[in-house]
């Protein structure tokens, strides 16, 4: 005889499911001994995505394992709810957030970085690099790709539910609180790396002439040895920073870390 449990998803996690089984209570049968983890994203609903299982009314971790005649209930992240001491479903989350964005979100990862976000990418990554290099550096896996996060190997990550980039940046805000902890201006835009102060003396050679002139502040980064200064352009760099903060970013989150 088949095991039988029934199933009720919430919020945006119904977008990862089949038509039918949307906005409604429905059965499902059961995989031999299979856990709830399984069971989830056999219906379609990546694991990253949810943050709260409720088997009859019990929080669960993703091991649990099904019976048959369950009710379960599946949440997904909660963005101005602290439901830390009821989830089971892992531990504490990433603060100080560490990302990597898979070959297709490059304007993403840009405007993260541009925020101060510690954010990988490169436009040739495989899925298969994507979910070694979050293993390994705990990072969260930013993509638009269901499949990429099913993989075992992601601890956590993001499924991007917009297409538009300011859409994926408001989404981002909102489910990891980035408005409190933007740093902007402090990373290089192009590798990552962390900038640093430098002389102006130090980087005039590689700076044009109308920029030497006018500029005092420059800023170079560590890894890729790229320069920056606070050009005219700064101003609406920082209208840029405090729209895709919601208007939530403090002074010092918009402006004083970097240029």
């Amino acid at each position: 005889m088949v095991a039988i449990a029934h199933f009720r998803f919430y919020a945006e996690l119904n977008q990862f499911l089949a038509p039918r089984h949307r906005q409604r209570s429905f059965s499902y049968a059961l995989s031999r001994d299979a856990t709830v983890k399984h069971t989830i994203e056999a219906l379609g609903a990546p694991h990253t995505e949810v943050e709260l299982i409720l088997v009859d009314g019990e929080s669960v971790d993703f091991s649990w394992r099904l019976q048959g005649g369950e009710r379960v209930s599946v949440y997904p992240h909660f963005s101005t709810l602290d439901i830390s001491a009821l989830t089971k479903v892992r531990g504490p989350s990433l603060r100080g957030e560490r990302f990597i964005a898979d070959a297709h979100l490059g304007q993403l990862a840009k405007n993260l970085r541009m925020l101060g976000f510690d954010v990988l990418y490169r436009n040739d990554y495989s899925d298969a690099e994507v979910a070694r290099i979050a293993a390994e550096d705990e990072r969260i896996v930013l993509t638009r790709d269901r499949d990429l996060l099913i993989r075992k190997e992601i601890v956590r990550g993001c499924y991007l539910h917009a297409v538009p980039c300011d859409e994926q940046i408001a989404e981002l805000v909102a489910r990891f609180d980035l408005s409190g902890s933007a740093r902007a201006f402090s990373r290089c835009l192009t590798c990552n790396g962390v900038l640093r102060v430098v002389e102006k003396s130090a980087v005039a050679h590689r700076v044009p002439t109308h920029s030497r002139r006018f500029y005092d502040r420059f800023f170079e980064c560590e890894v890729c040895a790229q320069v920056y200064w606070e050009g005219s352009h700064v101003a609406h760099m920082r209208e840029r920073v405090a729209q895709m903060l919601g208007g939530n970013g403090n002074r010092e989150s918009i402006g004083v870390h970097g240029l």
